[in-house]
């Protein structure tokens, strides 16, 4: 299933509750997630537990001691010997809406810190930067918000493609065609 495989990397996260909602909504939908260390605050604090609730124990997480630590993994073969993961980095700065992107199940999506977001080394290794477009004038969404938002759209287009591959079932070879809605004329 194309959800095991889809992450989210938390890199250096600043706020515990927005980390801890970034991982609940991972464990929800089933998806892994990174943190790449070190967090502004200690993983143990009852906010970042709080804000996961019991959520956390139910996230595939890897933590990673550094950036450095985080590349090793995503260069290390993960299926069938395929590596590296690609590195899919959000960021205000890009000019690709994420809605324009097209996403793969090996995709490791990055959010950067509240405060500062991500150094040029991850920009650099980033394989893909994506934005999600917002009014001018506006500094930025909540990071759990974006992250959000683009793991919805990716899961979206992942279940697409899954649909599309899928042979269709006997049952829906058989099943008759819905009938057509009627058309209603005007007077």
């Amino acid at each position: 299933m194309t959800r095991a495989s889809l992450r989210l990397a938390l890199f250096q996260p600043d706020i515990p509750q927005n980390a801890g909602t970034m991982l609940r909504t991972c464990a929800c939908l089933g998806i892994g997630a990174d943190l790449v260390e070190p967090a502004g605050f200690p993983t143990s604090d009852r906010h970042f537990r709080r804000s996961g609730m019991d959520y956390l124990d139910a996230v595939a997480l890897v933590r990673h001691a550094s950036f450095a630590a985080f590349e090793a993994w995503r260069a290390t073969p993960w299926r069938d010997g395929v590596a590296p993961r690609r590195l899919v980095l959000l960021t205000t700065g890009a000019a690709l809406d994420y809605r324009d992107f097209a996403f793969r199940p090996d995709d490791v999506l990055m959010v950067g810190r509240e405060s500062a977001g991500v150094p040029p080394e991850v920009h650099a290794a980033a394989d893909a930067r994506i934005a999600v477009a917002m009014r001018p004038g506006l500094r930025s969404l909540n990071v759990a918000v974006a992250a959000a938002m683009v793991l919805g759209e990716a899961l979206r287009q992942l279940r697409a493609a899954e649909v599309v591959a899928r042979p269709p079932s006997a049952s829906q070879a058989s099943a008759p065609a819905p009938a057509a809605a009627p058309v209603l004329k005007q007077a």
